[in-house]
């Protein structure tokens, strides 16, 4: 505080909508981060902007207080004094109001308390919405035969483990049919098992030769072979249908069946990675796919459809 006697008076922030925006700038970041990541870095930006007006606002000189009349007497160094009283309890000195001024503790526990807060909501939300899509998972490779096992334009069930130190829980089910040879080099389609209209597993439609099953240890984990002609792939739940190469041909779901990458080693046949599937050209071993990493059951992976879901965090091998 300031006496009459020309000193400048302390100033007070003037009202302001930084804060409000500041709020509105958080509420959509947090809303983009189930949205959508254009929605969060909208939200990102605002949050930005109108933080760094509010702290430029704080930080600046705001409304002088007003300055008692001239002809108010005051005695230095004490209040003015009350009717028929002693003077008050005396003035803080310059250097006490420059050491502790109360708008700049204000000022900074606002701040503070704001971060904190937004701190344990945005971190915490941030973690859970991003954090997946930076892991990755270990390379497994599922060993699930030799090549003689999947004769040449014929379908095999075959089950497998696609973690074995999970056990059984992890337990697999894949449709794997040998094209024949590519440029000189064995292929294969490998169509996962669950639908991309809601993850319930895809049966084939046509027989199943039970009686001729395959069973072989490999390692600690046993893999199962089944023979099956198939004329498509349907879900019991909701009535997805897909053709034999795993195209969508009528129902709910919103791209062709996921597959499962694949490498050859000492006359063996091993599956990687599985991934989302765009558009199929062709069939067998002539099939052009457009490849896109492995998105959740019921997401378009390409075209315009795309934008309009969230980022899905990688679904598990």
């Amino acid at each position: 505080m300031s006496t009459p006697e020309g000193n400048e008076q302390p100033h007070v922030p003037p009202p302001s909508l930084w804060p409000v925006g500041f709020a509105v700038g958080i509420a959509i970041l947090l809303t983009g981060l189930v949205v959508g990541p254009a929605i969060a870095v909208l939200g990102a930006v605002l949050t930005a902007a109108f933080g760094f007006l509010w702290v430029r606002d704080l930080r600046t000189e705001g409304t002088p207080l007003p300055q008692p009349p001239d002809d108010v007497e005051t005695q230095p160094g004490a209040a003015p004094a009350a009717a028929d009283t002693g003077p008050a309890l005396p003035l803080a000195t310059e250097e006490e109001v420059e050491r502790f001024p109360r708008s700049r503790f204000l000022e900074g526990a606002t701040l503070g308390l704001g971060a904190a807060i937004g701190g344990l909501v945005t971190v915490p939300a941030l973690g859970f919405a991003l954090g997946p899509a930076f892991a990755r998972d270990d390379p497994h490779e599922a060993d699930v035969g030799p090549l003689e096992a999947f004769p040449q334009g014929e379908w095999r069930i075959t089950t497998f483990l696609s973690d074995p130190e999970q056990g059984e829980v992890s337990r697999r089910t894949a449709y794997v049919r040998y094209n024949g040879l590519r440029e000189g080099l064995p292929s294969f389609t490998i169509l996962s098992s669950s639908c991309v209209h809601l993850g319930c597993p895809v049966q084939p439609n046509g027989p199943i030769v039970e009686d001729e099953a395959e069973e072989e240890e490999v390692g600690d984990t046993v893999v199962r072979r089944i023979p099956t002609t198939p004329a498509g792939f349907g879900c019991p739940c909701h009535g997805g249908a897909y053709d034999v190469e795993g195209r969508r041909t009528a129902g709910p779901p919103v791209r062709p069946l996921d597959r499962y990458a694949y490498s050859i080693r000492n006359g063996r046949l091993l599956l990687r990675e599985a991934f989302s599937v765009g558009e199929v050209d062709n069939a067998g071993a002539d099939a052009v796919l457009t490849r896109y990493p492995r998105s959740i059951p019921g997401v378009h992976v390409d075209g315009i459809s795309r934008i309009l879901y969230p980022l899905p965090a990688p679904p598990g091998f």
